[in-house]
């Protein structure tokens, strides 16, 4: 029981659901902060976890893996800049919030996007928070390597920045504008309310109690008419609490909504979601089916391999034999296909140990937790597969009809017309 009870410390610390991050990656950060420690012992060092602030922290430092880059997802940063080109001049300067901000490549990005809008320097500001002090710190230091420079589409790294001899750094037009500060979403208050909040990726980190938490936290911190930007695996949530959708495709925006304003410091309402709603069309589609919640096992060809091949026939016993590394998802599908699910399930997560995360891996264990019943992990799942994939058709089809079989109209209808539009891009 005691890494679950280190796991513990962190959902209380700051309110990471660390079974979201999974078992191996929270081992092996407690295995190198013991190492750091001297701590031979799991359950010595969760005494010296809970007696120590200090500790804790490096923990969170170490969990808290960052993995961003300049500019990603960059319809985002136009919807951003298209919206407060809208807002009057008497506005300014415009407070933008980049929370979590890892080690410094979105609010350099927030910066860079007001400035090739035309905004002066002087027209805004940047509060860039983050939860990990060695993120602040090497945002702090803002030395930029080539991993952080991703794609074809540079030519912002001649104007902003200037080679050093380890990467590039910011120039000081940008840096300027940028206040990096250790913090926690669930203690930020703010006496000025954000124009701009860029809160992406978080939230699938948090349980449904604090994903809620969280968004009152949000709507509280955005201005009347400010605007709210998530994640792809996010998507679905805002609306659930106060918020409404901004079309900007692929930029995953909301405002307050209007029917919800509150005045500020007032409780924050949760929208209404319909207790029933009919299921809205989809365009035709080759989709996966999913069984109904139970133990039953699902129909052949449910886990077919995502470009359509045929699965070659594994003995049943050969994926619980296997090492990790020698786990095929074509084996993980059939083991699923066959009706066994815990086999599948077990042989999901060590695929994931052994050959990283992917989305179709996420995406596969969905649909196991799915068939067996187990909806919160099966949402969770789903979510990552779009974390890692924004486009990922399965992954959005079957978490719409999750929800919409939780209730959750609104919000699956919200995928349902993302997946439309995916579709009516490829062409389908």
């Amino acid at each position: 029981m005691t890494l679950e009870q280190i796991g513990a410390q962190l959902r209380e610390a700051i309110g990471l659901d660390w079974e979201s991050v999974g078992r191996s990656a929270l081992h092996y950060a407690v295995r190198q902060r013991m190492a750091a420690s001297a701590t031979p012992d799991m359950a010595d060092y969760a005494r010296l976890l809970a007696a120590s602030a200090e500790e804790l922290q490096q923990l969170v430092n170490a969990v808290v893996v960052p993995e961003t880059w300049f500019f990603r997802d960059p319809k985002a940063f136009a919807a951003m800049t298209e919206r407060l080109a809208t807002l009057p001049a008497t506005r300014r300067p415009l407070r933008l919030l980049s929370l979590p901000c890892s080690t410094g490549e979105e609010p350099c990005s927030l910066a860079m996007a007001m400035l090739d809008a035309g905004f002066a320097p002087s027209d805004f500001t940047v509060d860039a928070v983050d939860v990990s002090t060695r993120n602040i710190a090497e945002a702090e230091r803002g030395v930029y390597g080539r991993n952080s420079f991703r794609g074809t589409a540079l030519a912002y790294r001649d104007r902003y920045f200037e080679p050093v001899p380890d990467g590039h750094r910011p120039r000081p037009e940008i840096t300027q504008r940028i206040r990096y500060r250790y913090g926690n979403l669930f203690e930020m208050e703010a006496a000025v309310p954000y124009d701009v909040i860029f809160c992406r990726n978080l939230l699938i980190y948090f349980d449904r109690d604090r994903q809620q938490r969280a968004l009152q936290r949000l709507y509280r911190l955005l201005g009347r008419d400010g605007l709210l930007l998530v994640g792809p695996a996010e998507a679905s949530l805002p609306r659930l609490h106060g918020f409404a959708p901004v079309r900007a495709p692929m930029a995953f925006a909301f405002v307050k909504a209007e029917e919800n304003m509150a005045p500020r410091g007032a409780a924050v309402p949760r929208a209404p979601v319909p207790a029933a709603a009919a299921p809205r069309p989809l365009p035709p589609r080759r989709l996966r089916p999913v069984a109904a919640p139970g133990r039953a096992p699902l129909p052949r060809g449910a886990f077919a391999s995502a470009a359509g091949a045929q699965v070659a026939p594994v003995p049943a016993a050969a994926v619980a034999r296997a090492d990790a590394g020698q786990i095929s998802l074509a084996a993980i599908e059939q083991a699923a296909n066959e009706g066994r699910l815990a086999e599948a399930r077990d042989a999901a997560s060590r695929h994931m140990q052994a050959h990283g995360p992917s989305a179709q891996a996420f995406y596969l264990l969905g649909l196991v937790c799915d068939a067996t019943g187990d909806a919160a992990e099966a949402e969770k799942s789903y979510r990552k597969a779009l974390y890692l994939a924004a486009d990922h058709r399965e992954a959005l089809a079957h978490l719409a009809l999750l929800l919409r079989r939780q209730g959750a109209a609104d919000a699956a209808a919200a995928l349902d017309d993302r997946l439309q539009r995916i579709e009516k891009r490829a062409g389908r």
